[in-house]
């Protein structure tokens, strides 16, 4: 099986696309999988022994950490033509996606395309929803000749199908549980941002308005002076709501900025409580990784994050864009320390049960099977006659 995947984001870039696309070339290659990776990236040649082909690009009006692809349909083809890939996965649906699927539907080979973000949801923060009827219109026309559509949770692929989307397979996400574990807990975090309060709060995630930390400061202001005094929460995570996040913010709130691997594990482990109020997301990775941790989880009952939040057994829930419900749960699950250990060991029980590499032999199966209908359905066609 030899794969081309094209997406419009990846390293350095953090975000879940980014690190799901890491670690899957990672099992690629540890199964022996020939595979090549466009993404957008610097003017240079790449090394030969490296999957990843960079295409030249500039930075993304929206997200300047994002990035998009310049022009390079000529330097594509001439590499699709050399490799010869059996199939080809679009992990994104804009320019790199493009690319890919031209390549694919000029080379007749059969493709897929994986669902991560609902941008949809995105443009109404943005003051741009007029322009959803238009985004869905898009993403039907990239879609329909794809042989299958891989997306991260029900709750996505009942958004898909209601939309018209064929074709929907699961691919959720796992969790590496020897690095999220709570045997990373240390006082070294109470030390660093000199926290005197009895419990840590923690929420872990861009810092942009689709992640609705508005109602998180504004459930932290709601708190009565008592509780506010005995809980701090810890923003960590970069975005271009940061300043204006941190002037809002009240005294029991700390900005750690973005922290990754080994720190951003200790952190997990070190905190009481995780807090995710965003609404859009189409998993939820870090509310996983939070599980892993050992940590009860609070998260807006929207998206697919309320398909990992069991209430009252792992985590709560609350009701999106209100701050009264948010700051009650915190006061609910700060209240009840045999019942946040209790959620916290429920929520590490169902990490240890979502491994990264029963999840990526899945999607090789998934992969397989794609390859095969397509050439099924080819050998069954006359011939001089071609799919398309």
């Amino acid at each position: 099986m030899r794969l081309a995947l094209f997406t419009d984001t990846y390293l350095p870039q953090t975000n879940g696309v980014s690190r799901t696309l890491e670690r899957l070339t990672g099992h690629l290659n540890r199964r022996g999988i020939e595979h090549l990776l466009f993404a957008p990236g610097p003017v240079s040649e790449p090394l030969c022994h490296s999957p990843v082909r960079p295409i030249p690009s500039i930075p993304f009006l929206l997200y300047p950490e994002c990035r998009l692809a310049l022009p390079g349909l000529f330097s594509i083809q001439s590499q699709m033509k050399a490799f010869r890939p059996d199939l080809v996965h679009l992990a994104t649906p804009f320019t790199m996606g493009l690319y890919g699927l031209h390549a694919a539907r000029k080379l007749r080979l059969p493709h897929i395309a994986s669902y991560h973000t609902n941008f949809d949801r995105y443009l109404d923060y943005y003051h741009m929803k007029g322009l959803v009827p238009l985004y869905w219109k898009y993403m039907r026309w990239f879609h329909h000749s794809c042989s299958a559509i891989l997306a991260p949770s029900q709750e996505t692929i009942s958004t898909l199908a209601s939309h018209g989307f064929t074709g929907l397979r699961l691919w959720s996400r796992g969790i590496d549980c020897s690095l999220y574990t709570p045997e990373k807990r240390s006082g070294g975090i109470r030390e660093r941002y000199a926290l005197t309060a009895p419990l840590v709060l923690l929420y872990v995630g861009r810092l942009a308005p689709e992640k609705n930390l508005a109602t998180l400061l504004a459930a932290m202001r709601l708190l009565p002076p008592s509780a506010a005094a005995d809980l701090h929460l810890l923003v960590a995570g970069d975005g271009p709501l940061r300043h204006e996040l941190q002037a809002q913010a009240p005294a029991n709130v700390t900005f750690t900025g973005a922290m990754y691997g080994e720190e951003l594990a200790e952190l997990y482990a070190s905190a009481d409580l995780f807090v995710f109020p965003s609404s859009t997301e189409t998993f939820g990775n870090v509310v996983l990784e939070a599980m892993a941790s050992g940590l009860p989880v609070i998260a807006a009952a929207g998206g697919a994050t309320q398909e990992l939040v069991a209430p009252g057994v792992n985590g709560r829930l609350f009701a999106p864009q209100d701050p009264q419900a948010l700051a009650l749960a915190i006061l609910r699950t700060a209240g009840d320390p045999a019942g946040r250990s209790a959620m916290g060991r429920e929520g590490r029980r169902l990490a240890l049960g979502r491994s990264w590499e029963s999840i990526f032999d899945g999607l090789i199966e998934d992969y397989a099977d794609v390859i095969e209908r397509r050439s099924a359905a080819a050998a069954e066609l006359p011939a001089g006659v071609h799919t398309a």
